[in-house]
């Protein structure tokens, strides 16, 4: 399938998705909602695909932001429908069952710091900044910036940086929590890629299981979190992967997992 506002490789058994309206330095319209949806229709169907990188076509921008020429005339309809568009999107993202990883090269601002919060975690270009700009518009984020942000750094840190549209370095970002990793912009992409294989290379059960996992029990009390990793520890064991994996450990070899 051909895209126009993105671009869809994979390599081996990893899926890159990279942003591609450098003009417009990648800013968010429902053109982009809607090829990226198609793309994750794509991956869901083809199980083969291991990891997911999303990233940005080029240096400057991972995304930029919503598309302020689209939304300028919107009804208080069209912005909210606008908005619910964009949060299904960025659940359908965050509950892939596969291992998903922002790789931010540029300006993440508005929609791109919500883009890439909605993934399982960012590496990021030295030269990358985050932000959620929108009070400087006299809005505010739209796309799940005000929650997922206070769940990343802390309620006081989303607080902040949603009240004063303060846009911050990328080593800010990981001083705070919000980035995992940083590196050059000319090593970004090639650690990206590495640390996707590493994660391509272990059983699908069990990584779906660690993200349902860590995802699902995030917001429970820790007994009944505990419980659910029994549940989901049990049923790995069990699993044609748990006992490749087990039986290559004892025949001192390397685990061979199967899809």
């Amino acid at each position: 399938m051909s895209y126009d506002t993105i671009i869809f490789e994979i390599d081996d058994n990893v899926a890159v998705i990279k942003f591609n309206r450098p003009k417009a330095l990648n800013a968010i319209n429902p053109d982009v909602i809607n090829e990226l949806g198609k793309a994750l229709d794509q991956i869901e169907a083809d199980r083969s695909i291991r990891v997911l990188i999303l990233t940005g076509e080029g240096e400057k921008s991972f995304i930029a932001g919503a598309d302020i020429s689209h939304m300028v005339n919107f009804t208080p309809t069209d912005a909210k429908q606008f908005s619910r568009q964009g949060q299904e999107l960025l659940f359908r993202l965050e509950s892939l069952p596969i291992p998903v990883i922002a790789c931010v090269n540029g300006f993440a601002l508005g929609g791109g710091t919500e883009f890439a919060m909605a993934c399982d975690f960012i590496y990021a270009s030295e030269k990358a900044r985050f932000g959620q700009p929108e009070i400087n518009l006299g809005v505010i984020p739209g796309f799940g910036g005000t929650q997922r942000l206070s769940r990343k750094v802390g309620m006081a840190q989303a607080k902040e940086l949603c009240m004063t549209g303060k846009i911050i370095s990328a080593q800010e970002a990981k001083d705070i929590g919000l980035v995992n990793r940083l590196f050059s912009p000319e090593e970004l992409r090639e650690e990206t890629m590495k640390t996707a294989k590493l994660i391509a290379s272990k059983g699908r059960t069990s990584m779906q299981a660690v993200k349902e996992t860590i995802q699902r029990g995030y917001d429970l009390d820790l007994r009944n979190s505990c419980y659910m990793e029994s549940e989901a520890f049990g049923m790995c064991l069990s699993s044609p992967d748990g006992k490749e994996g087990f039986s290559a450990f004892l025949e001192k070899r390397n685990p061979e997992f199967q899809d």
